[in-house]
């Protein structure tokens, strides 16, 4: 890679920006693939689960407002999770036409401590990074995924 580091194009940045990002997934996927447990885990599964733990119980909208996709992209996995013993579906028993999603007991007795690990391979991958500069790289991504036109242009699902 070729580039102008003092003044970068922003290809170059996006460019620097998706390798980063596979490479502090690759990590991550590896690390989650060498645990011990009774289920099939991977990053956006463990995301899905973590924010059903945090809720108690989470309506299939506001779970897909949470993850910052769109609700078919939330039935997909909640299908696949639900298949595999790891969510419920209920229905809403302040809206009969809507359904609630919590862990089931097999998830629920799994989570606490992936969630766990998953927070120490975190730690691990950005300990580089001090306290200022993970603030300043959190408040970045946050400014590029902000504007939600650019999340409209296509709806690619989570693996």
């Amino acid at each position: 890679m070729n580039m102008n580091t003092n003044n970068p194009s922003a290809i170059d940045v996006i460019h620097v920006l998706i390798r980063a990002t596979h490479a502090v997934q690759r990590e991550f996927m590896c690390q989650l693939s060498a645990l011990n447990t009774p289920f099939h885990i991977s990053g956006p599964r463990l995301r899905v689960l973590s924010i059903v733990q945090e809720a108690g119980k989470i309506r299939m909208n506001e779970l897909a407002t949470r993850l910052g996709v769109k609700a078919r992209t939330v039935t997909d996995f909640v299908d696949g999770l639900e298949k595999e013993n790891l969510l419920l579906r209920t229905p809403d028993p302040s809206d009969r036409r809507a359904t609630l999603i919590q862990l089931t007991e097999l998830a629920e007795n799994n989570i606490a401590p992936i969630l766990d690990i998953q927070a120490n391979i975190a730690e691990k991958l950005v300990e580089k990074l001090s306290a200022k500069q993970r603030k300043e790289l959190l408040d970045m991504l946050f400014m590029l995924i902000k504007d939600d036109e650019l999340s409209t242009i296509c709806d690619v699902p989570l693996k």
